[in-house]
């Protein structure tokens, strides 16, 4: 799809530097002309689908690396960078941010932070919000904002940094980022196994929370799209699911790692126990990254819920779609997953009737990440208005009181 086929926009504009995007936003705003600020475009589909036609405001030519003081471990950059460039910036200087991002070369650093994605290796480094320490924006009045710097501190007001991250350019167009970066490990590798069951996975799952080897990342993969990993496939007789572990460090605490897991897993029904530490844990770990981008689903959803609850939601997924495939950080109690296109084509009642109640019995949410459906509610798509969102609705009205930016798109209770 084309970007005028997820966004009602007129025409796109995009400013050479501040200078020209403070202009266009004041510009736009004096006429009370909604803006869609426009990053990689990997992520237009998440979100409600606006109505009002706008401008789209590419921030394309926003790319700059401002700052990179390389022993401080931070860098500050614009947000029309991409995120395949950052990482190789970064591994420059054996330096990484440790956020898995779907389509890296095409998105943006500031679309990244605009959306809170976040992938596998959440369960050790989490998200965007733990790495963003400085930010300056603009609001839908031109105003430039700024909270945090090169060093974490303590502020009264608002926290600038965690509000902007995640709320889809609702807020404030961002027009610069500062990040704490990591060490790039030394060493990794994918311990993979098989589960025969719902139940043998629980058990699983559950010796991992005791584990000694602090996994990067937890990953619980069921579907038929994952036999086509040569190292998941163990033959003809595929159990319910596998279990993926990341696990990173010095080439000794890797060797140690492997081998302690081994024999934790020996006292689990952990079937098929393989070690994968070379190209194919690469292509392996690609699929992993690129899971919720992958094209061909009409609905795809997260699922936030307790960890004790992952496998419970995943059947639950099954139930509805026999053919559904699905991808769970299930240390870190998300669950991705991709229906087909037996589950129909009533979306709405789908997730009001049946995902959302599931969800919210595993003591989580459900949200949307791609629809084919062109118009679902607000209930449909982010879930009921509680407490949380009518504060949320209240921080939108003191930020963008005309509500240009993105409108209807977020969660806020107006259209």
């Amino acid at each position: 799809m084309t970007t005028t086929d997820l966004l009602p926009i007129t025409e796109t504009v995009a400013p050479a530097d501040l200078g020209q995007l403070r202009d266009e936003i004041r510009s736009l705003s004096a006429d009370r002309t909604p803006i869609y600020p426009l990053g990689g475009q990997t992520s237009l589909d998440y979100g409600l689908t606006a109505r009002r036609e706008g401008v789209g405001l590419s921030l394309a030519n926003l790319d700059r690396v401002v700052d990179y003081p390389v022993r401080d471990m931070t860098i500050t950059v614009e947000p029309g960078l991409t995120m395949a460039a950052l990482s190789e910036i970064l591994a420059a200087e054996r330096q990484q941010l440790p956020i898995d991002t779907p389509q890296s070369t095409f998105a943006t650093i500031g679309g990244v932070v605009a959306t809170d994605f976040a992938g596998p290796r959440r369960y050790r480094y989490g998200t965007m919000r733990d790495y963003v320490i400085g930010v300056t924006a603009i609001d839908a009045r031109a105003t430039e904002f700024k909270g945090g710097g090169r060093v974490v501190k303590n502020v009264a007001g608002y926290d600038f940094c965690k509000l902007l991250t995640g709320s889809l350019g609702t807020l404030g167009v961002i027009t610069q980022l500062t990040l704490r970066v990591k060490p790039t490990p030394e060493a990794s590798a994918l311990a993979v196994c098989e589960v025969a069951s719902a139940d043998a996975a629980e058990l699983v799952l559950a010796a991992m929370v005791n584990s000694d080897t602090q996994p990067v990342a937890i990953e619980l993969v069921n579907g038929d799209c994952w036999s086509e990993e040569a190292v998941l496939s163990s033959g003809d007789d595929r159990g319910w699911g596998q279990l993926i572990v990341a696990l990173e460090g010095t080439s000794a605490e890797l060797d140690w790692a492997v081998q302690r897991l081994k024999q934790e897993w020996a006292d689990v029904p952990a079937d098929f126990v393989r070690i994968v530490d070379d190209e194919s844990a690469d292509a392996l770990r690609d699929r992993l990254r690129e899971f919720p981008a992958v094209e061909g689903s009409p609905l795809v959803v997260k699922a936030s819920v307790l960890p004790s609850q992952v496998t419970a939601f995943v059947t639950a997924c099954q139930r509805l779609d026999p053919n559904c495939n699905i991808q769970s950080h299930a240390g870190s109690g998300i669950v991705l997953a991709r229906f087909s296109p037996t589950i129909g084509t009533d979306f709405g009642g789908v997730l009001v009737g049946q995902l959302q109640p599931e969800a919210q019995a595993a003591g989580g949410r459900v949200v949307v990440l791609h629809c084919d459906a062109p118009d679902l509610t607000r209930q449909a798509y982010w879930g009921g208005i509680d407490a949380a969102g009518r504060v949320m609705t209240a921080v939108k009205q003191k930020f963008d009181p005309y509500n240009l930016l993105n409108p209807r798109r977020f969660v806020y209770d107006i259209a």
